[in-house]
């Protein structure tokens, strides 16, 4: 009751203080309850641990009290984000239709309308001159909800009914439905719970799905549903008990086999199952093996299977159907130093190979049955590409999207055989867009221990290097996780007002193949802020801008790296955005009851063993605030967020408000109504888009 009372007041005072436009609100007085954590002999105290009570009104009231502090500051910015908002919108061809592809006998489609906020799901009958039938109307579907989010949509073999998934919550926790496509009626099968994902075996009535853990979220039961029965007989498939592993099922291009994955960041197992045959009994491919990671496809009488089995970039293995285990693997493609094998997609007489080379992705077009193996050719120096939507197995036809940043995502039609290339479609970017007014390159940063750290750079033509631009870069860093040089139409408000737009490629993405990846998790985790921070050293040094006009933004774990860069330089950047950050590391990992914790270990590293709690513990971004002064900080979070959850930002700007030493301004924001991934809606986030832009406006007004 007391620290209600103290929050209440609190409350109070930021709405006060913000109505006097001052920058910095007195701290929460609740911070003087302080909770102790040990671990391994270590006291930490943490003043701030009381955040974490979800259903408690004091948090709430909190929350909102930091969200009013934020309306009051940036009021004077509105019509700038309304601007900013327009602006991006009118970039936007609110009418548009994505590129039928073909499946089973239809072409499937999804279209917009203007104004509507979502999309409607199409599919023709055999030709595209046939007529519509719409599958789902999203626009009519989210009515009435702050939130709307569809997945895991899945037709059966026989093209009748449509298995769909909605979360209108951003938990990311699906209710699957069943929607007869003959009649338009919703079947009375819901099945609550679920990642959304449905896939069907070959009797048209049997489903396959996964449901996760009501207090981890972890995906970890495959069960088996007969449409029309009570979901109280649905048989439970597989378990994964082992909660470093998550479960999810597939069905291969061939449509032969069902596949059951089990997966955790360094390990994989799969199962597989006839799909004609439901009553069946799933068999291993092979066993899991700490440290061996494979996937799984099927051709003829083969299982195809990347891997990186004595192959750190991985190779391309193949086994008998009736075989599979790895004492039966035969190479396919083998493993290169310097080619990370990306992924792979199997045609009739074509195999495609996803690679990345020297930091680029390259397409590898090979036959099964002579002639020659070649590479599809681009011109720019930096782009991206990769397959698109390629469902049909018994054709000659390549479907593949290529990207950079300063040309809109394309969609080409590629004949593997005869090598013609068809432009089917390029996004159209409204406005007077023209790709020829901006230009695109690499540069390179070295780090602290030599190594030469990429950056992706976009810029307006006639820009000058003279350190008077600003500049926002962007970064992640984490899963392996490459943040590709696409075309990003958000970022031309930023263009056109002389900005210098930054990817740095930062250890702990896959740019350069696994060692890159490698070099930047567990113990080698300081490879990333560091690389991170010499990208922005770099800038400044080369005149792309100064430290008075350099802005740095990252979310989720690029929120985490956000939080480090500025514990360690400070002084580099006159702002920063964190977006969902994962800021709180020790707290969260050793806490096995949060989503996640247990499946991330071998990516962080488990803080109950003493030497990654201490390592985890020295960048933390939580645990390293101090006395000193930050930049301006614009942090973002969703109270219904399930990957990073909404106390880690919570805590972090408490604590800043009461540690830092600057007058620089510390926005917080709490979307009360969504989750880790934003608004739902097709216009919503340049909402929240047109808010960051106009903060960072806002910091370079006042110099």
């Amino acid at each position: 009751m007391m620290r209600d009372m103290f929050i209440s007041l609190f409350a109070l005072l930021v709405f006060s203080t913000a109505c006097k436009n001052d920058k910095n609100p007195i701290p929460p007085v609740a911070q003087k309850i302080p909770k102790k954590l040990e671990t391994h002999g270590h006291v930490r105290t943490d003043n701030y641990y009381w955040m974490n009570q979800r259903e408690d009104p004091a948090v709430v009231a909190y929350l909102e009290a930091e969200n009013q502090y934020l309306k009051e500051v940036m009021k004077p910015t509105e019509a700038l984000q309304e601007e900013l908002y327009l602006e991006i919108r009118s970039k936007i061809k609110e009418a548009d239709q994505s590129v039928p592809y073909p499946d089973n006998g239809y072409y499937y489609y999804s279209r917009t309308v203007e104004g509507g906020e979502y999309s409607i799901q199409c599919r023709k009958k055999g030709s595209l001159d046939a007529p519509e039938e719409i599958l789902l109307d999203i626009n009519k579907m989210a009515e009435g909800y702050a939130y709307f989010a569809v997945g895991g949509g899945s037709v059966s073999p026989d093209n009748r009914i449509l298995a769909y998934a909605v979360d209108t919550v951003s938990r990311r926790n699906y209710s699957i439905y069943f929607k007869d496509l003959t009649t338009g009626e919703l079947l009375p099968d819901i099945i609550p719970m679920t990642t959304g994902s449905v896939v069907w075996a070959n009797d048209n009535k049997t489903v396959y799905y996964v449901l996760r853990n009501e207090v981890t979220l972890r995906s970890e039961r495959i069960m088996k549903h007969t449409l029309g029965t009570p979901l109280s007989e649905d048989q439970e498939v597989y378990f994964e008990d082992d909660d470093t592993f998550s479960v999810y099922v597939t069905k291969s291009k061939s449509g032969k086999y069902l596949f059951i994955g089990s997966g955790s960041t360094i390990s994989d197992e799969y199962r597989y199952l006839d799909a004609s045959n439901p009553d069946g009994e799933f068999r291993v491919i092979q066993p899991r093996i700490r440290g061996l990671e494979y996937s799984v496809g099927h051709a003829g009488d083969h299982f195809y299977i990347r891997t990186n089995l004595d192959a750190v970039n991985f190779r391309l293995m193949r086994a008998p159907v009736t075989r599979p285990g790895m004492e039966n693997w035969q190479e396919v493609v083998p493993h290169r130093e310097a080619v990370y094998l990306s992924g792979f997609e199997l045609f009739n007489n074509f195999l495609v190979l996803q690679e990345r080379k020297e930091g680029t992705n390259h397409l590898r077009i090979m036959p099964w049955q002579g002639g020659d193996e070649h590479y599809i050719s681009f011109e720019e120096e930096v782009y991206t590409t990769g397959p698109s939507v390629n469902r049909v197995f018994d054709t000659d036809v390549y479907r593949f999207t290529y990207s950079s940043l300063t040309t809109p995502s394309t969609t080409f039609d590629y004949n593997m055989k005869t090598r013609e290339r068809v432009l089917l479609k390029q996004d159209e970017v409204l406005g007077g867009f023209d790709p020829a007014n901006y230009e695109t390159h690499r540069d390179f940063a070295v780090a602290s221990d030599g190594t030469r750290i990429p950056l992706s750079i976009v810029y307006r033509k006639g820009f000058e290097k003279n350190g008077s631009h600003p500049a926002l870069l962007y970064g992640y860093g984490s899963y392996g996780a490459t943040m590709e040089p696409w075309f990003r139409l958000n970022i031309l408000p930023l263009l056109d007002r002389g900005f210098v737009y930054v990817i740095a490629h930062i250890r702990g993405e896959q740019f350069y193949g696994r060692k890159w990846y490698e070099d930047g998790k567990l113990l080698n985790k300081m490879n990333t802020f560091t690389d991170f921070n010499a990208a922005a050293q770099y800038l400044v040094d080369s005149k792309y801008t100064s430290t008075d006009r350099l802005f740095a933004k990252g979310g989720s774990a690029g929120g985490l790296l956000m939080g480090a860069v500025m514990n360690l330089r400070p002084d580099l950047y006159k702002g920063v955005i964190a977006n969902v950050p994962f800021v709180d590391v020790v707290t969260t990992m050793l806490d096995e009851s949060i989503p996640l914790t247990t499946s991330e270990f071998d990516e962080w590293g488990n803080p109950k063993d003493e030497e990654y709690y201490h390592y985890m513990l020295s960048y933390s971004p939580y645990d390293n605030v101090e006395a000193k002064d930050y930049p301006a900080l614009l942090v973002t979070t969703g109270f219904h967020d399930s990957q990073v959850q909404y106390w880690e930002p919570a805590k972090w700007v408490a604590k800043l408000r009461d540690m830092k030493t600057d007058k620089n301004l510390l926005l917080f924001q709490t979307q009360m109504d969504y989750g880790h991934g934003g608004a739902s809606g097709r216009f919503q986030w340049i909402q929240d888009l047109a808010l960051e832009y106009a903060f960072i406006l806002m910091q370079l007004k006042e110099d």
